[in-house]
């Protein structure tokens, strides 16, 4: 057999030979999605839901895997044993809390430092802005603190003020949902990208709880912080909202932007005149 065919057969030998490549293996790495559901004041029944709702759209999007918690053991920069990871090994962290939680100084600066210096992200859900009160650094990411329910659950006139935004664009410009909507307080449109709020119009602002005199109630919105990405939405009190594939699709684009997965523009800007 001359040179050139030998070459050629064991070219072909070695083609033969070689691993197929798994399609799965070109895909990105999943990203890793800590979910805490961890409780020092109010009890939500719908907490359990949400958390199973956000491992669920990792796992039918591919696109992250979840490790739920309901305590804060792992929000540390600290190398912890028996298999735990520490806030280094996720790429996001979400908060269903209420209270002050069980955390030291230094899990507190992990949880900072994890999102404004190592630019990961924060995804706060409902009774997030319910949570350390005596921490004003935290209450400084999430963008507000809870400041009563007025209406306490109820159907909630809702506007879409950002509908090119991917995290919200598939909700119609106006419409209701069963849920319980928290008030902010410290909140400013200075330093957040408002993307929903309630329509004042159609609330009953004589209710004595009523505290906000410009009678603006933002119910989503995003943040850079830092380097990082926060988002959070007072929905998801009641088991309707977790239900519903829209509010479903909307905690899924939050989530891939905070995962840095899409981008959106998070510029702060004044409310809209409509």
């Amino acid at each position: 057999m001359k040179p050139i065919r030998i070459l050629t057969a064991m070219l072909i030998l070695v083609g033969l030979s070689a691993p197929i490549s798994n399609p799965l293996q070109a895909q990105a790495k999943r990203k890793r999605l800590l979910v805490i559901g961890a409780v020092k004041g109010w009890q939500h029944d719908a907490t359990s839901q949400a958390m199973a709702t956000l491992s669920n759209l990792g796992r039918e999007s591919g696109l992250w895997d979840t490790y739920i918690k309901t305590d804060t053991q792992l929000i540390t920069k600290k190398k912890l044993t028996g298999n735990a990871k520490n806030i280094d090994y996720f790429d996001a962290v979400a908060f269903y809390t209420t209270g002050e939680l069980d955390m030291d100084d230094e899990q507190k600066a992990a949880l900072i430092s994890f999102v404004k210096e190592d630019g990961k992200g924060f995804l706060g859900v409902h009774s997030a802005i319910d949570t350390f009160y005596k921490w004003p650094e935290y209450g400084e990411m999430t963008g507000a603190y809870f400041d009563e329910h007025p209406w306490m659950t109820f159907e909630a006139p809702v506007i879409i003020e950002d509908p090119q935004s991917p995290i919200v664009r598939h909700f119609p410009l106006a419409f209701k949902t069963w849920d319980e909507i928290y008030q902010p307080k410290d909140f400013s449109r200075d330093k957040v990208r408002v993307l929903a709020r309630l329509d004042e119009n159609k609330l009953d602002l004589k209710n004595p709880r009523v505290h906000r005199a410009d009678h603006d109630f933002a119910v989503a919105w995003m943040k850079q912080y830092g380097k990082g990405r926060v988002f959070y939405s007072t929905f998801g009190h009641t088991p309707e909202s977790w239900d519903r594939p829209d509010m479903q699709k909307m905690w899924l684009e939050a989530t891939k932007w905070v995962m840095g997965l899409i981008e959106a523009d998070a510029t702060p800007r004044p409310r809209p005149a409509n």
